[in-house]
């Protein structure tokens, strides 16, 4: 498989063609265009809250909080970054643990009544740097994003799986090491952690938060519903209304407790099987599934060939999820744990991943195809795009083009903003972004979590080279390749 470097594209005529070679209906715009002309400058309604652009800012952790779940200076300095970016979508800023044992890492926000207070002053220091910058922030709607981490929860010890389970995973099982006498989530125990969602929305609305996503992606808990096909009893089974029942059931009541909330939804709207390195070939292979057909484990995907994407299913759960009084949906896919290619193409991977099995550029359009036929299956629904980072210099005109066409209604933008937050009101201000401050995707922002320490652009943001993480990331990258040459 060749892979060919973005940066060796030198325009958007070389981008059609290379899109052509590849076979993929990628758009893109000839240039970068000023508002008020760009599609991407054009309000939205969301709820009953007009936002000002069409770009939004996805939520990333740090890894950097207190151990009891307070904001931290670096936290803050974070988010502040996210506020001058001009994206008018700061979705959830970042994930916010509902409780202790669903920290997906031991410096996880904690949504608690004793953080409340401490989170919003950071919010706050947020939205001011926003008002500084661009005046107002009548347009920029924010909020909370509301998760527990399930099977990958660590919130006592970076280096200690805590799995709360939905079902057990043949595959992931495996790979995690799970006990053979591990047990799952009681129904009783469920229904306690329904109530613990809708008592962080409440404590939401009483900290005069506009916004809050009931997370449902990237091998999390609520994701990881949706595919508990064999979970027995009322939250499991064949069904998609026995599979969807536990995200209906904190929808429902965060409307009824909280009904001032406006609420949303950021789904991986397809999975395919876990992925491995593939032997003395360093790209990713999927886990071997073969004694396990019909595949019963993932969502949005061929149970026949589950490396295959069906659609059926998501669509029909948009569509319910609308009916529940759900405003927005943020479309991603897979998992950084287990396929990080499909949900966060890159042409480098993290350390102890895999190569990508194909051009990234691939994985880009995979989800742009995605959001289109979701798009086109429910019009009246708005939906945010993931995956673009990995366009590096044609993010903009691409965001453009998409929105244009009616493929989404609003870019969403991820690592770039960890290296490059202004890319937005650069392209939006001036037609024009900086290259030097591009994200190349290096996955040094996954890397260094994977191994316990904080999260940022350590290639690109001088704040991260100058601490000691910048140095043990390097040892820790070094000691990588040096066991990977070894055949370990």
């Amino acid at each position: 498989m060749e892979i060919k470097k973005l940066t060796s594209l030198k325009s958007a005529a070389a981008f059609r063609e290379r899109m052509e070679v590849l076979g993929v209906d990628l758009p893109i715009d000839d240039a970068i265009e000023k508002a008020p002309d760009s599609p991407v400058s054009k309000s939205l309604k969301i709820g009953n809250f007009t936002v000002g652009n069409r770009y939004c800012v996805h939520p990333m952790e740090g890894w950097d909080t207190t151990a009891d779940g307070k904001p931290t200076p670096e936290l803050i300095r974070r988010w502040e970054r996210f506020g001058i970016s001009g994206a008018k979508l700061l979705w959830g800023l970042e994930a916010m643990a509902v409780r202790h044992d669903g920290r997906a890492n031991p410096n996880q926000l904690v949504l608690s009544p004793e953080n409340a207070p401490l989170i919003r002053a950071a919010v706050d220091k947020t939205l001011e740097t926003h008002a500084k910058r661009f005046g107002t922030v009548s347009d920029l709607l924010w909020g909370y994003q509301l998760t527990h981490s399930g099977r990958f929860s660590r919130p006592n010890d970076k280096k200690c799986l805590e799995p709360s389970l939905a079902y057990r995973h043949p595959i992931l099982d495996r790979k995690y090491n799970l006990p053979d006498n591990q047990t799952v989530l009681t129904d009783e125990e469920i229904k306690k952690l329904i109530d613990d969602y809708v008592a962080a929305a409440i404590l939401s609305e009483k900290s005069g938060v506009p916004f809050v996503d009931v997370k449902q992606c990237h091998g999390y808990l609520g994701h990881e519903f949706l595919s508990a096909f064999t979970r027995p009893g009322p939250y499991g089974g064949e069904t998609l209304e026995e599979r969807s029942r536990f995200a209906r059931e904190i929808i429902q009541a965060i409307r009824q407790a909280a009904p001032s909330l406006i609420i949303g939804v950021r789904i991986s709207i397809f999975d395919f099987v876990p992925f491995k390195k593939g032997g003395a070939d360093p790209s990713g292979v999927p886990e071997d599934f073969s004694n396990i057909l019909p595949y019963r484990y993932g969502f949005g995907l061929k149970p026949e060939n589950p490396v295959e994407m069906d659609l059926s299913e998501p669509i029909r759960y948009l569509k319910m999820l609308k009916e529940w009084g759900v405003a927005v949906v943020n479309v991603s896919c897979g998992s950084p744990y287990y396929n990080p290619h499909i949900q966060r193409p890159a042409l480098y991977p993290p350390s102890d991943g895999y190569q990508p099995p194909e051009d990234p550029v691939v994985g880009v359009a995979r989800q742009v195809a995605v959001v289109r036929q979701l798009k086109q299956a429910v019009p009246d629904l708005p939906l945010v795009s993931s995956g673009l980072t990995y366009l590096q210099e044609f993010l903009p005109q691409v965001a453009q083009a998409l929105v244009r066409k009616g493929y989404t209604d609003i870019a969403g933008v991820g690592r770039m903003m960890l290296s490059y937050p202004g890319i937005v009101s650069d392209s939006l201000e001036n037609g024009a972004i900086e290259t030097k401050k591009i994200c190349r995707t290096f996955s040094d922002c996954t890397t260094a979590p994977r191994n316990g320490l904080k999260s940022g652009c350590y290639p690109l943001d001088e704040h991260y080279k100058a601490t000691p993480e910048f140095t043990q990331l390097k040892e820790i990258k070094q000691a990588e390749r040096e066991k990977a040459k070894a055949g370990m």
